[in-house]
């Protein structure tokens, strides 16, 4: 091993995955009446973080081939087929699909807000005023 794959390698002791988040993923797959025993929820977070260590050391290498700089989704999709998980291809092109429609949501509020004629100062007037009218009924 050398002196690098030993740095990354104690760092990657550091990573892991909420514990809370991982749970409620395992608990929303399994009927209400099975539980998940604390140290295979250990298990199922050390498997996802090798695997998306896998994935994206994978994407990197094809990234460095083609000469850039940053991982694109392109290249997460060509990692995914060079270490035979075809299987997941379609799955993650609908997540990547809804993804960017959430973004052009996210970036057509951002917009209104921009082009909206009242300042953002005005715009929080506006809302603690409501607020407070509302406080008031109550």
């Amino acid at each position: 091993m050398s002196d690098n794959e030993a740095m990354m390698h104690g760092a990657d002791d550091d990573l892991s995955l909420p514990r809370a988040t991982v749970q409620k993923i395992i608990q929303e797959m399994l009927p209400n009446e099975m539980v998940c025993a604390k140290d295979t929820v250990t298990l199922i977070i050390d498997c996802c973080v090798e695997f998306i260590h896998l994935i994206s050391s994978q994407a990197n290498d094809i990234c460095e081939k083609e000469s850039r700089k940053t991982i694109a989704p392109e290249h997460i999709l060509g990692a995914l087929k060079e270490l035979g998980f075809d299987s997941y291809i379609e799955e993650v092109e609908s997540v990547l699909k809804e993804h960017k429609v959430q973004q052009k949501e996210r970036e057509k509020k951002s917009n209104k807000l921009n082009k909206s004629e009242f300042t953002e100062e005005e715009l929080l007037r506006q809302q603690e005023a409501l607020f407070a009218a509302s406080r008031a009924r109550f």
